[in-house]
């Protein structure tokens, strides 16, 4: 069950944001999808034009489960990513999310689904500079409309979640490599969402370290779909199933 952010707004019981329809289907479910990039230039064929990051890739990940993507760089792991948080739209195919086609959504429907329903923790953490832990991890809750008491409780409550209840205050250059991830990871998780993707988010750090970020990830995510992209095989372990990818498609682990 999710807490929808009317309920994070205005301080209600925690109440399902999603309907009984919704529930049943998959979190995320990729069909038939294809992805070209442009690489700009004088060139005189579409061919010379564009580079096949995703070809025919279809993926489904049901609520609570954790998939794990794995390949060479180029095969299209982030470009996944990014299409299923909606930060791209595929060339062809289309991508889910609880029933929901993000390809047929606007810039602006997208970006609000982003933020209500996706969180997104990346391999350099993203965190600002300027900012204490607490406000960072509260930065999707101001964009939510959440009032600064909630957004205060809400992001002291997954900072101690994450073992950073002593660490509310610091800046980022204040915090290890391993701390600022379980900021970005607290971030993540911040209006709850229903997905979450990482990329590469043991990258920067030790294999103690990564532990621990991953075992952060994990424990408070769990109960959602998760996406990890990765080449590390033990960040690779914690998945309940590996999809692994060649030059833009699945070549096992699609279900």
């Amino acid at each position: 069950m999710t807490i929808s952010n009317r309920a994070l707004r205005e301080g209600t019981s925690p109440t399902p944001s999603r309907t009984d329809d919704r529930e049943s289907t998959a979190a995320v479910r990729l069909a038939g999808v294809n992805h070209e990039y442009g690489t700009g230039g004088g060139f005189r064929s579409r061919a010379d034009r564009t580079v096949t990051a995703l070809e025919d890739v279809s993926l489904t990940v049901e609520a609570g489960e954790i998939v794990g993507l794995e390949g060479p760089s180029g095969s299209g792991k982030s470009t996944i990513l990014h299409a299923v948080a909606g930060l791209l739209v595929p060339t062809a195919g289309t991508v889910a999310l609880h029933g929901t086609d993000v390809t047929t959504l606007s810039n602006r429907q997208r970006t609000r689904l982003r933020r209500e329903r996706v969180g997104i923790v990346f391999q350099r953490f993203h965190l600002l500079p300027a900012l204490s832990a607490r406000a960072n991890v509260a930065l999707p809750l101001v964009q939510a409309g959440v009032p600064k008491g909630r957004r205060r409780e809400r992001a002291n409550r997954l900072l101690e979640q994450v073992g950073l209840e002593n660490r509310v205050t610091h800046l980022p250059g204040e915090l290890s490599g391993g701390e600022r991830q379980r900021v970005a990871i607290a971030r993540a998780l911040a209006t709850d969402p229903d997905v979450i993707v990482a990329d590469e988010p043991t990258g920067e750090l030790d294999t103690a370290t990564g532990e621990t970020v991953l075992e952060a990830l994990t424990d408070i995510g769990r109960d959602r779909a998760m996406l990890v992209a990765s080449h590390d095989a033990e960040t690779l372990a914690v998945a309940d199933r590996v999809v692994t990818l060649r030059d833009g498609q699945v070549v096992s682990g699609e279900r």
